[in-house]
């Protein structure tokens, strides 16, 4: 019977989410805890990488972290930035995130609507003039690098933040107790790994989010209970709701 269960995400933000309507209505308890978290880098960090924020005049943003990062290491450097940067963002919500540090206006601000640099392709293309600057995690492969020098864009990739392990307390880790552990990322795999290292399965239900985390799911040995998404159910909520009920 699967009564308490760990969702290895932030808690929401909204009373509304799909998550407290499955306790609700299911009679289970969700626990938040990330298994990771992202630090940005100092301003030490960042000069080692010999890029110059001023010498570019359009930001491309693929997540909040990178907006908060950018913003950051400029006042730690000291530099203003320019009022007529431009900021590509891959999703309308990134594009209205950029007002908690400039001014939003239109004509500076662009945004897809998939949350996938494909989308920006051709709001880029239409000011292929630009020298884009592209802030990333440490952790990430040279699809977006790719993508753009086949389109003939002037870029350049930087790392301005990482991600690393959120280590479980003692006093957690003793009272580990979940009867279903939800994880979204191939480093949330590792992360359970690591924080409890001798977890004998059993029981433990073990639901994963995307191919690349079931894989890691499988590979570090686990048992892969609930896979998401599917055809029938796109989002991990929809997925946990209907294996719950078939499971009740």
């Amino acid at each position: 019977m699967i009564k308490k269960i760990l969702v290895s995400q932030p808690k929401p933000t909204s009373d509304k989410s799909p998550y407290y309507d499955i306790a609700s209505d299911l009679g289970v308890e969700m626990v938040f805890r990330p298994f990771f978290k992202v630090e940005g880098l100092s301003s030490k960090e960042f000069r080692q990488q010999k890029i110059n924020l001023l010498d570019y005049t359009a930001v491309v943003f693929t997540s909040r972290h990178a907006v908060d990062n950018y913003f950051k290491l400029a006042k730690e450097m000291r530099v203003t930035i320019p009022e007529d940067m431009k900021y590509f963002c891959v999703i309308e919500t990134i594009a209205l995130y950029i007002q908690k540090y400039v001014q939003y206006r239109k004509r500076k601000v662009f945004f897809g609507d998939t949350g996938k640099i494909d989308s920006l392709i051709p709001l880029m293309q239409k000011h292929k003039n630009e020298r884009f600057l592209v802030p990333q995690s440490s952790v990430h492969n040279n699809a977006i690098s790719s993508l753009l020098d086949a389109q003939k864009l002037k870029h350049t990739e930087c790392v301005m933040y990482r991600t690393v392990t959120n280590n479980m307390s003692e006093e957690e880790v003793k009272s580990f107790d979940y009867d279903m552990v939800v994880l979204f990322s191939t480093t949330g795999v590792k992360a359970l790994k690591e924080n409890v290292p001798g977890l004998e399965q059993g029981e433990v239900k073990v639901a994963a989010f995307g191919p690349a985390t079931s894989k890691a799911v499988v590979d570090e040995g686990y048992r892969l209970d609930l896979e998401a998404p599917t055809a029938e159910h796109p989002s991990m909520t929809g997925a946990l709701k209907a294996y719950l009920e078939k499971n009740k």
